[in-house]
């Protein structure tokens, strides 16, 4: 990778597996044409053969020839179409073990008839096992890329860069299942606006929208109401991330700090969480209405959240360097950037094997600082400006799912009318 993006579905999925499907169907059909094309060459030669004065004028070898290449394309497409049809029922395989997983989480049912179906799958054909073992071993190899080869100081300092990552994968709980609700309550939260604009339009580039981020020092959420010529409504809310690692800082006034950090990754409600809901509530956002969230880092969990359990319709959900990743429904678009040496990411255990999101949701990942220095203990590939280079590498990509992500951001540059308001939060009970 080094350095260079990869644009996939999620964890080991390339790409959707109905997408895979449909492409394997439309290889398959190509034997189709070649073969009515060999079997009208065959009966060229048939009537050149039984036609004696056809047969002394009319080479016949070079129809031979062709009639052989025709034959062997209708071979190679057949084989392409089985193919592909079988990486499609690997992906299933890798996505239905991780609904199976999901359900059994949180209680639900439904997990056992989903591993029967597995199972059946696999007994069907010997050659999934083998495919989908190879899919999962390529994921596990290249999710924490560069992770582990970040600055040593020359060998003296342990695998400090692996612990996110440990922590991660023997936590499981990188990975927000659907059914799944933060407990407890947070601290009441003091909000105030630091700053109203009206920008002329909505973002329309990714790295636009993450250029969004609050503009005021002292604010951590923004939030824009876009109208439409129809007089229709939908708000964008970006969110930086953590303000403050100090120990010192924990349980003060500024809410994202390490004691949300915590909190949010143990699935407990953070006043951070609670400042977004607050400051989308200042804006006029209800209930019902539909939201996209932009996140950087802390601001990733809160997102993950809102996806996953709020009352606002959440279309769309741009994520970076994010310790946690929402399983999320195909009415939602889902896009990650993961910095593969990113140790805030690692702490998702890599995310999930699995795809999240609509078909034209995916996870970016590229190694965000390939060079092993010292900036390295700053955790430099977690920084804003690597993931911005990201984004912008992202609106450069001719994937489709990238040029869709551009399709859906150019409909929030039609809004004729743009509210945007920045908010600073602090814990009421330490308001300053």
């Amino acid at each position: 990778m080094s350095g260079e993006l990869e644009i996939d579905h999620g964890g080991a999925i390339a790409v959707d597996t109905e997408q895979m499907r449909a492409v394997g169907a439309r290889v398959a059909a190509l034997a189709v044409p070649f073969e009515e094309a060999r079997a009208a060459i065959r009966r060229a030669l048939d009537v050149i053969v039984c036609t004696l004065s056809l047969a002394d004028e009319v080479g016949t070898d070079v129809l031979r020839t062709s009639a052989a290449k025709i034959d062997g394309m209708r071979a190679d497409a057949e084989d392409a179409g089985v193919k592909t049809l079988l990486m499609a029922d690997a992906f299933e395989v890798v996505e239905l073990r991780a609904e199976a997983e999901a359900l059994a989480v949180t209680g639900a049912a439904g997990a056992p008839e989903l591993l029967a179906r597995i199972d059946r799958m696999l007994a069907a054909d010997a050659r999934l096992q083998p495919m989908v073992d190879e899919l999962m071993a390529q994921w596990r190899a290249e999710r924490f890329e560069g992770l582990a080869t970040q600055w040593n100081w020359n060998g003296r300092l342990p695998p400090i860069f692996m612990l996110g990552a440990m922590v991660g994968i023997a936590s499981r709980v990188g990975v927000v299942q659907p059914g799944t609700r933060l407990t407890g309550t947070s601290e009441a939260i003091a909000l105030k606006t630091v700053r109203s604009t009206t920008p002329a339009t909505g973002p329309t580039t990714l790295r636009g929208s993450m250029q969004r981020m609050p503009q005021d020092p002292s604010a951590q959420v923004a939030v824009e109401k876009l109208t439409f010529a129809d007089g229709s409504t939908k708000f964008m809310v970006y969110l930086k991330g953590t303000q403050t690692f100090a120990p010192q800082d924990m349980g003060g006034p500024e809410p994202w700090d390490m004691k949300s950090n915590i909190e949010l990754y143990s699935s407990e409600r953070s006043a951070s969480y609670q400042a977004v809901l607050d400051a989308l509530a200042a804006a006029g956002a209800d209930s019902g209405d539909a939201i996209g969230v932009v996140a950087h880092s802390q601001s990733g969990m809160i997102a993950a959240h809102l996806a996953v359990e709020s009352a606002f319709d959440v279309e769309f959900v741009a994520t970076a360097g994010s310790p946690k990743m929402p399983m999320l429904g195909d009415d939602t678009l889902l896009v990650q950037l993961a910095h593969t040496d990113d140790v805030v990411w690692s702490l998702s255990g890599g995310g999930s094997p699995a795809s999240s999101g609509s078909p034209d949701s995916f996870v970016a990942t590229r190694v965000g600082d390939p060079d092993a220095r010292i900036q390295d203990m700053g955790l430099a590939p977690h920084r804003w400006e690597p993931y911005l280079e990201t984004a912008s590498m992202v609106d450069e990509s001719d994937d489709p799912r990238a040029v869709a992500l551009g399709a859906y951001l150019g409909t929030l540059g039609e809004a004729v009318a743009v509210e945007r308001t920045e908010y600073h939060a602090e814990r009421a009970d330490r308001f300053r």
